[in-house]
């Protein structure tokens, strides 16, 4: 065999499970001749002192451009002979287009064209604001027919559970027994989240003789691609899709449903490219949601404070529904021969899903975890960063730190007595090294949380503790500091870790103490930024110190979404801590906070 040098990724058994490449597309791309590898052949790595990069903090070049504006994203593409399109959605999820008078965007300055296909509607014109007009006057002259399809928004975590299907047994040993008077149980919920992608989804398109051609910030160009071509009928040679940054992404935002609406757009008017951007309230009300969901943990003590019995049980829809084809973008179901949506079957996989990080870490010998499977999508929802393990560790390890109360242990304590691996508890004990953590009484209405949690249970390890303070007049939380430590492997850009985590903790906090998908029962209402806070300057925490733990020779683990949980639960520890209150209702925001140190 030639002797070849080859870059292998990904876990071991990666290639076990044909479902797996399917999503990551593995099988479109490796068409070729299979290459004949010899054990010699292979170079041995660098060694981890020889490196010039391993361990190091290499500036980012993309940096300086973004903060001066500069052309980055695909929402600066600017093609020669662009038009600019938007599209008109419909008032609500279930709505369809009964009339539609287009002479009086016909006559409007730069007006281009029309566009529509059964429920699909959108405008061309010359400019941006042209295009920005004419959506709105074309708006104001659809008359659609609306029907109620949402649940009764006081009532949605009771509508999760009645709409239960499928129960699958994520994980069981022995027989738990959670009741008695050494036990301990809570209940938690979550509201639907968005991506809240600054940038709107946007995307540039042309038709040509040869074919179609997108610019998108999709985070799959083979899936999307296929979706395309299959939702207009073309071969997917004639399709390509090119990857363009976006202003921000976190998982299945509208990225691919803009791509499509502007594949659409370009069929109808060939020859020009064609740049659709979607409306903030498009974006907000349009998007996948990060699904809501319902968590009852309870857990028992032994005589000697450890825990004996836990049981978990989870309500939610599956939290991706890619790849799914043109049943999956919304110009798929909206044209006149529409792709009917079918909702993903509840699947328990080594990564997780819903069910991500809802097994504990911790060594406990009776446990039983069931993910209670909602088939039905009232809204539309899929993949938000991390998946369902930003609520199971934020129930997880509120339902520890309960635990630790009734045993009479100090939290961090009571975690190690828990733990039998050694990495994981290196980076417990590095936050309380590096001044994270402490029995020293604090002032009144303030208080101190800890959390960890090994992302995926065999990815990151991540600890972090957050010292904040409660406004008891108001409800407000400020949270002054946050001491992490994360360990995924050998650390090669040891900046773009602490990055990467920095940002999790800052996102994680925003879903926390601020964000929540409000709804009616025909459409979603919270559709722009005062209707849907977020984190504001302003209060963003005093300090924030991440403490990257290097392992030279050991495995890559990966960073991304390690610090969704632990950051919200070491906030509901921490507002326990402060308050003597434990707040299960997620967000945590000033009113709920308010009303319960009222009640």
């Amino acid at each position: 065999a030639k002797p070849l040098q080859i870059a292998v990724i990904g876990r071991p058994n990666a290639g076990k499970s044909t479902l797996i490449n399917k999503i990551l597309g593995f099988d479109r791309l490796l068409t070729g001749p299979e290459a004949g590898i010899t054990r010699d052949a292979i170079r041995r790595p660098v060694p981890h002192r020889r490196a010039r990069v391993f361990g190091s903090e290499v500036p980012r070049v993309d940096i300086p451009g973004k903060v001066v504006g500069a052309p980055a994203y695909v929402q600066d593409l600017r093609p020669e002979g662009m038009l600019h399109a938007r599209v008109i959605r419909p008032t609500s999820p279930r709505a369809t287009l009964r009339e539609l008078d287009t002479a009086s965007v016909e006559a409007m300055p730069g007006f281009v064209a029309t566009v529509r296909d059964g429920n699909f509607l959108a405008v061309v014109a010359e400019t941006e604001w042209q295009a920005v007009t004419c959506m709105r006057e074309l708006s104001a002259r659809a008359v659609w027919d609306e029907q109620e399809s949402l649940p009764d928004p006081d009532r949605l975590y009771d509508s999760l559970r009645e709409m239960q299907g499928e129960v699958g047994t994520v994980a069981e040993e022995g027989a738990p027994e959670t009741a008695g008077e050494r036990s301990v149980s809570l209940t938690v919920t979550r509201p639907y989240t968005i991506h809240g992608s600054i940038g709107p989804s946007c995307a540039v398109a042309v038709m040509e003789e040869q074919g179609l051609t997108v610019w998108s910030h999709t985070q799959g160009v083979y899936p999307d691609r296929s979706a395309i071509a299959e939702m207009l009928g073309m071969p997917e040679d004639q399709v390509r899709v090119v990857h363009v940054e976006g202003s921000g992404c976190y998982g299945h935002n509208g990225a691919d449903d803009a791509a499509a609406d502007a594949a659409m757009i370009a069929r109808a008017l060939p020859g020009r490219p064609i740049r659709l951007h979607w409306m903030r309230e498009q974006e907000h009300g349009w998007e996948p949601y990060g699904p809501a969901m319902v968590i009852d943990a309870a857990a028992r003590l032994d005589a000697e404070g450890r825990i004996s019995d836990w049981t978990f049980d989870l309500w939610s829809n599956s939290h991706t529904s890619r790849p799914g084809g043109a049943k999956n973008l919304l110009a798929g179901q909206l044209k006149s021969d529409p792709f009917a949506f079918q909702p993903p079957a509840l699947q328990i996989s080594s990564s997780g899903n819903g069910d991500r990080n809802a097994v504990p870490y911790y060594t406990i010998p009776n446990k039983r975890i069931l993910w209670h499977h909602v088939p039905e999508m009232p809204l539309r929802v899929s993949a938000l960063r991390g998946l369902g393990a930003y609520a199971n560790v934020f129930a997880l390890e509120s339902l520890m730190d309960e635990l630790a109360i009734l045993a009479g242990t100090d939290p961090v304590e009571f975690r190690l007595q828990h733990l039998d691996d050694s990495r994981a508890a290196d980076v417990v004990r590095r936050v309380v090294d590096e001044g994270g953590w402490s029995s020293d009484p604090l002032p009144p209405n303030h208080g101190r949380g800890f959390a960890f949690a090994r992302y995926k249970n065999y990815a990151g390890y991540l600890a972090m503790s957050v010292t904040l303070e409660v406004d008891p007049s108001t409800g407000r939380i400020r949270v002054h500091d946050v001491v992490a430590a994360i360990d995924s492997g050998e650390a090669v850009h040891v900046d773009g870790i602490r990055n990467q985590t920095e940002g999790g903790i800052l996102q994680s906090l925003s879903w926390t103490l601020y964000e929540g998908m409000v709804f009616d029962r025909m459409r979603p209402t919270s559709i722009d930024w005062s209707s849907y806070p977020v984190l504001r300057f302003a209060s963003v925490p005093d300090n924030v110190t991440v403490h990257v733990m290097d392992r030279p020779g050991e495995p890559f683990l990966g960073t991304g979404e390690a610090a969704q949980g632990p950051t919200a639960a070491a906030i509901g520890n921490a507002l326990r801590n402060a308050t003597g209150r434990r707040m299960t209702d997620l967000p945590l925001s000033h009113e709920k906070v308010r009303a319960v140190l009222n009640s």
